[in-house]
């Protein structure tokens, strides 16, 4: 099990290494590129919308709820800046990425993973074209350009979503919740939001491309690939937010 582990962990590796060259023709990658940006990017902003106004509720209320109980009185305009921090520090780059984790990564896997099975990559590879190259590199680029515009989206809904949830229960007015939300706020936790979500991202569009690209069988195997893909790329965002939170926030 842990033989096959690294193993893995290898060959991801040299899969980077043949993805991470330069295009051979880049009339071709811009194509590519542009379609992988409405693939991966724009039809995930429903989704980052949905999700995000009503998080940013759920956390506004429940900061509101704490403050209350608190046995000291902390002013409602907390709630703004409270509900500001958690979306900008935890919820935008790390829930929502996992999210995508499971909306991009089973669609990568599962379109590279067809290729597979069917014989489109072999039949690239005897044309002498790249083919983790080619069919890798424009979902990175696209997935590290595109997310951090998806997260910054996500966290003005998110803090949106915390307003709308004052309006409908009255717990906190406008004016307070504003007053929250242009709280000072270290501009070092805003770039490593961007930061982690660009590290997410890397991780969201390459270990999909590996099971897929590697996956052999049918269908069957495909479906599995897709899944197996999920659940590691999900791990990998959990650990290196470990990691990220540690090397950048803590003293």
């Amino acid at each position: 099990m842990l033989k096959r582990f690294f193993i893995s962990v290898g060959e991801y590796f040299l899969l980077l290494g043949k993805a991470l060259k330069r295009p051979q023709k880049s009339s071709v990658f811009v194509k590519l590129f542009f379609r992988e940006i409405s693939d991966l990017g724009v039809n995930s902003f429903g989704l980052v919308l949905f999700t995000s106004i009503f998080v940013g509720a759920v956390v506004a209320i429940q900061m509101f709820n704490n403050f209350a109980a608190s046995s000291f009185p902390i002013p409602s305009s907390f709630v703004g800046y409270a509900t500001k921090a958690v979306l900008i520090l935890e919820f935008a780059p790390t829930i929502i990425s996992v999210i995508l984790a499971g909306k991009v990564g089973s669609y990568i896997a599962s379109s590279i993973g067809t290729m597979r099975v069917t014989e489109q990559i072999d039949a690239l590879d005897i044309m002498g074209v790249n083919s983790p190259n080619f069919l890798i590199l424009p979902k990175i680029l696209a997935s590290v350009i595109f997310n951090p515009l998806l997260i910054a989206i996500s966290i003005v809904f998110g803090i949106y979503g915390g307003y709308l949830a004052g309006i409908a229960t009255g717990s906190w007015s406008k004016a307070d919740y504003i007053t929250g939300v242009q709280m000072y706020m270290p501009s070092h936790f805003i770039w490593y939001a961007f930061f982690k979500t660009a590290v997410f991202a890397f991780i969201i569009a390459t270990v999909p491309s590996y099971f897929g690209y590697n996956v052999k069988g049918g269908s069957l195997e495909v479906g599995r690939a897709s899944t197996q893909a999920v659940v590691w790329t999900i791990v990998s965002i959990i650990i290196m937010n470990l990691l990220l939170t540690q090397m950048f926030l803590s003293k």
